[in-house]
């Protein structure tokens, strides 16, 4: 029998044509001549790119690690500042992310703006911010953000989805409207010795450019695709 998805149309099907789908990338090109000398320019132009195009979660960015047994993760996290120090996010420490960077303090950063046939790869060294950045961000977020901070046991294994609402519904009724940040929650920064910028042409011939730190300088290279 051929299972056939919500659409109708059949499963077995659809699968063979993954090998055929194509797509021509031409709606832009990255040349040296028009790039930022430094990547930070450079990706705040196409961060401010992608936002006025009103793009679906604009800040949104893979970060990969790896942990002590060698085994590479991925996950999509939200980027929530950069500046010339680095790249920040928050999460918990206590998750299997925060677990891989305390054993192994490198990790690699992706975001990928489909619609602008673009992608920014980012990779360097993970430090904790400060107590008082993470407590101003924390602040800052709705309450029931702050809540789920307490409430979930990030990456552990739970009973089922009545154990994460109750634990909110307890913290909840904890902490009512001033729930503090939780000792295991804050915020990362990636401190970047390389970027690369890729934009899609046509025929698969795109532009990649990386710019990778030379003692206190960045140099731009060209890679081919």
């Amino acid at each position: 029998m051929v299972q056939r998805s919500c659409q109708g149309v059949p499963i077995l099907a659809a699968m063979d044509d993954l090998a055929a789908l194509r797509k021509s990338y031409e709606r832009a090109e990255l040349d040296e001549a028009a790039s930022a000398a430094d990547p930070l320019a450079q990706f705040r132009l196409w961060l401010e790119q992608a936002i006025e195009a009103k793009l679906p979660e604009p800040n949104a960015m893979t970060l990969a690690t790896v942990g002590a047994d060698g085994r590479p993760s991925t996950r999509v996290v939200l980027i929530k500042g950069f500046d010339e120090h680095g790249i920040v996010w928050y999460t918990n420490y206590q998750s299997r992310k925060g677990r891989e960077l305390a054993a192994n303090p490198m990790a690699a950063l992706q975001f990928h703006w489909v619609e602008l046939e673009r992608v920014v790869r980012i990779e360097g060294r993970v430090e904790t911010v400060s107590a008082a950045q993470s407590d101003a961000y924390f602040a800052s977020r709705p309450l029931d953000s702050r809540i789920g901070a307490w409430a979930s046991p990030q990456s552990e294994v739970i009973a089922s989805r009545a154990t994460l609402i109750a634990s909110a519904a307890a913290y909840g009724a904890k902490f009512l409207l001033v729930p503090p940040r939780p000792p295991h929650w804050g915020g990362y920064r990636l401190v970047p010795d390389r970027w690369e910028f890729w934009q899609g042409r046509k025929s698969r011939l795109h532009d990649r450019l990386r710019y990778r730190r030379d003692g206190g300088a960045w140099v731009r290279e060209r890679l081919a695709p």
